[in-house]
């Protein structure tokens, strides 16, 4: 497949404006198209990894069905602690329920990530975890946060790059797999669809993932 390194053809099937900018930032066009798909609990027993590879797929599947050309880009990002799986809040209640769950520990942030070759029907996935380490943040500032509206399209009921909340001590991993996109990530799945010039200009900007670190990617959260 001929491509040129500014990713023509390339299609987002998200609506997550983190994922826009990461995209965007590293120097790539591209369409967005949201899918109809519906963000379903997990299957009893079913992991994060799996999960989230499974809605990633879906939804950039869905996209693909209704176009003759192109790269899809799906992705689904979820928390987990202690074995549970958190998506985005569904009241200030269940929002403050997550923020006070996840204070003071570590947990994990899992982007499931899918490629679809609309005109052959290939499909690329993969799974991306990085470990969190909140703050003790106080009892104020989750009311606070959970009264700005910010915890609602974010699962686990955060946005790590948060500027006023600032709920992260660190991430180990990919910072901008937290974000949503792990960049580095996706690339390589692009090259695996053949988008072989794409796959090089991302793994430039990435840097395979050393700049994924607090401060250097954009986006204020994940979708």
């Amino acid at each position: 497949m001929s491509c040129t390194a500014s990713g023509e053809g390339l299609v987002l099937a998200s609506g997550s404006p983190r994922r826009r900018e990461i995209l965007e930032t590293a120097g790539l066009s591209f369409e967005v198209v949201l899918s109809d798909v519906a963000e379903d609990p997990p299957e009893a027993g079913e992991s994060a990894d799996r999960y989230a590879t499974r809605m990633a797929r879906e939804k950039a599947v869905a996209v693909s069905a209704n176009l003759g050309h192109g790269i899809v880009v799906g992705a689904d990002t979820v928390v987990v602690l202690e074995g549970a799986i958190l998506g985005k809040p569904a009241s200030a209640h269940e929002a403050r329920e997550m923020l006070v769950g996840l204070r003071g520990r570590d947990h994990g942030v899992t982007t499931g990530i899918a490629v679809v070759d609309s005109e052959t029907g290939r499909v690329e996935t993969a799974a991306v975890t990085s470990t969190v380490r909140m703050r003790r943040y106080g009892d104020d500032e989750i009311a606070a946060y959970v009264a700005s509206g910010e915890p609602f399209d974010k699962a686990g009921g955060y946005a790590v790059q948060d500027r006023d909340f600032r709920p992260a001590e660190g991430v180990d991993g990919c910072y901008l797999n937290v974000v949503g996109l792990p960049l580095c990530t996706t690339g390589d799945l692009l090259g695996r669809v053949g988008l072989v010039c794409v796959q090089e200009r991302v793994s430039d900007r990435s840097g395979r993932c050393a700049g994924c670190r607090p401060g250097d990617g954009p986006g204020e959260g994940r979708g």
